[in-house]
């Protein structure tokens, strides 16, 4: 399965005007450490394209990891760091929802649910 990317996809719909400090949070507190879960940043997407004080915006972030044994990697990092709760945690405050999925591209379907 060398090759095919699966795309971890977040999306978070931050309290009406805490758009840019969720932003900025998490550019600071949970970006760097993303790495050590075997997670590569594809994109970073805010709607509506500005910060505003009395609206929400949906924070789309993209991560890539190579295959079904780097989705696992990630997943078992994930669950074990007790740091990455609390962060998450602590931005409750500014959070409104938040969801993840994963995709892949569908030239890859095929191949990565051939198990």
């Amino acid at each position: 399965m060398a090759g095919e990317t699966l795309y971890v996809v977040d999306r978070i719909v931050t309290n009406p005007g805490c758009g840019k400090k969720f932003v900025d949070e998490w550019r600071t507190g949970y970006l760097p450490n993303a790495g050590r879960r075997n997670l590569t940043l594809d994109n970073v997407l805010v709607s509506p394209p500005l910060w505003s004080e009395d609206e929400s915006n949906v924070v789309t972030i993209t991560w890539a990891v190579e295959g079904t044994a780097g989705w696992w990697a990630m997943t078992r990092s994930s669950r074990g760091d007790s740091a990455l709760g609390q962060w998450w945690d602590a931005m409750n405050p500014l959070i409104a929802e938040r969801t993840r999925t994963m995709a892949a591209t569908a030239d890859d379907v095929e191949s990565l649910a051939d198990v």
